[in-house]
């Protein structure tokens, strides 16, 4: 016997069905997208980057994309927990991720400038999506974006000691 999903709210079973939810949800696919799209980045430039201290930077970047790959699929099962699906094609983050993509080669100066820019603008994001989530008390997930917010300062810091001559 199969159950439906009116059967399901019918039975006070709804949790993360509410429509209340919905604003949580497509800010936590926001966010989503616009990490998935930092990764994104931090792998190209990982990839792509050149000149005398190419390893210096190669691992910078490695070390970047490798710890936030690392928290990507913990976020797509956060939106799951909250009843919503995950974005996954890349026409779906094109449109909601806030990080831009980058199709250019860039000297490595500007690689990292770009990702230090394209960090603090997840960081916002993410404290807005951290917010909404304390909204609605889903402590688990506002846990899950300290720490994401957390790492990211960490990364800010790594990018921006770089820059220093």
């Amino acid at each position: 016997m199969r159950i439906t999903l009116n059967q399901v709210q019918k039975l006070g079973l709804n949790y993360g069905l509410e429509d209340n939810m919905q604003e949580l949800q497509q800010a936590a696919k926001i966010g989503f997208a616009s990490e998935f799209s930092f990764y994104l980045k931090a792998h190209n430039f990982h990839w792509n980057v050149e000149g005398s201290d190419f390893l210096e930077y190669h691992d910078l970047f490695g070390k970047i994309y490798e710890e936030v790959y690392g928290a990507i699929d913990d976020f797509a099962e956060k939106i799951r927990a909250l009843g919503a699906y995950v974005p996954a094609s890349f026409s779906s983050f094109s449109m909601l991720s806030q990080i831009p993509d980058e199709n250019h080669l860039l000297p490595k100066d500007q690689m990292v400038m770009e990702l230090l820019q394209d960090n603090e603008k997840l960081i916002n994001v993410l404290k807005l999506v951290y917010e909404l989530a304390e909204k609605y008390r889903e402590v688990g997930f506002s846990n899950f974006l300290a720490e994401r917010i957390d790492a990211h300062r960490k990364h800010g810091w790594m990018l921006r000691a770089s820059l220093k001559g």
